[in-house]
């Protein structure tokens, strides 16, 4: 299979708001260089899909606000694969709009889905298993999702219910999924941890652009008639008019809820790359590195006294001093000033507005 039929679909219109002071409506987390390594989370997501699927393959959905933000951190791939949305909607309109649109352009796509502003520390792994799943999808009428190994019992994320007993003839790496669990509280947690058989559902979607569409038709039947009315305008300069005219009129419903949940054959490849979702300051601090006292620190001009767990991010040189603090976020972002308890920064989203 040439990798020419292998597209990347990123879906870029968060907007963080749990990050903030850093993450603003004017340029969410994943336009940012969050971890302080000279890429955005954008360019990193782009970054590690590189010699699975060309430039010119690479799609990006994101709200029509941040399209200039797009096409400024990701020049090399075509402006007409940015897909501008007119308003907020969830990721079944998402998924259904870029999926007839690549239809339209190539028939024979085989498409990975995945959002923006998640990290991955072992991405030699990662693009094996891509690799793997894109094999195993090109070849059936399968959809494929990722699920990330559990290394603790984590509330913040669903989860996949995967059936071990047989493994699909075709990969061993892929199982059938029983189901999809919603974000457990902390005893279903623990409990899903015990068995060996739960995973993170990382949002990440391997599937033949047949397959998808397919399913929309069942399963998202309102959705999917909206964009396969429009096909003959996709790709056409009267395209972005039409979009702006009834994307408004798409459910706003996330594709798990509008397909995955009741599609049939449905595997998942249980992986471990080094996943996390970056959600939250404190996913922030630890995926980065810690010193002795659990102090993450990101930002040159940081200095900690007395200081344990917590998450420092000062990235645009203002010289900081932190005494006598244990488990604090601590951030700062063009004059705006965060100081807030690890422990409550479910609140953070509040306290921005």
């Amino acid at each position: 299979m040439a990798e020419t039929n292998n597209h990347l679909v990123i879906m870029a219109g968060g907007v963080g708001s749990r990050f903030w002071p850093m993450s603003t409506e004017e340029r969410p987390k994943q336009f940012i260089d969050v971890l302080g390594v000279g890429r955005t989370l954008l360019q990193m997501t782009r970054d590690r899909f590189k010699g699975i699927c060309p430039a010119e393959n690479v799609w990006v959905v994101t709200n029509k606000r941040y399209a200039s933000l797009v096409k400024e951190q990701l020049p090399d791939i075509p402006e007409s694969n940015i897909l501008q949305e007119p308003c907020r909607r969830n990721t079944a309109p998402c998924i259904a709009y870029v999926s007839w649109r690549i239809k339209v352009q190539d028939p024979m796509a085989n498409i990975v889905v995945t959002p923006s502003d998640h990290v991955v520390t072992d991405v030699v792994e990662f693009q094996r298993v891509v690799g793997q799943c894109l094999k195993f999808t090109q070849e059936t009428d399968a959809i494929v999702t990722l699920g990330m190994k559990p290394n603790r019992p984590e509330t913040g994320y669903g989860y996949i219910q995967a059936d071990l007993s047989t493994n699909s003839l075709r990969n061993k790496e892929l199982f059938r999924v029983d189901q999809f669990r919603e974000k457990p509280d902390l005893a279903t947690a623990k409990q899903y941890i015990q068995e060996n058989n739960y995973f993170w559902n990382a949002g990440i979607f391997i599937w033949r652009v047949e397959t998808i569409v397919n399913a929309l038709r069942m399963y998202a039947p309102r959705i999917n008639r909206i964009f396969e009315r429009l096909q003959d305008k996709l790709g056409t300069p009267e395209e972005q008019q039409i979009i702006d005219d009834i994307y408004g009129d798409c459910d706003n419903i996330s594709i798990d809820y509008a397909v995955m949940e009741k599609a049939e054959e449905i595997f998942v490849c249980p992986a471990d790359f080094g996943w996390s979702d970056l959600g939250t300051w404190g996913a922030l601090r630890l995926q980065s590195e810690r010193d002795v006292y659990g102090n993450a620190l990101i930002g040159e001009n940081i200095k900690m006294f007395d200081s344990h767990n917590c998450m420092v991010h000062v990235t645009q040189g203002v010289k900081t001093v932190v005494q006598g603090l244990d488990g604090y976020i601590v951030a700062e972002h063009d004059g705006k000033l965060l100081i807030c308890k690890l422990s409550e920064e479910q609140r953070i989203k509040q306290f921005s507005e």
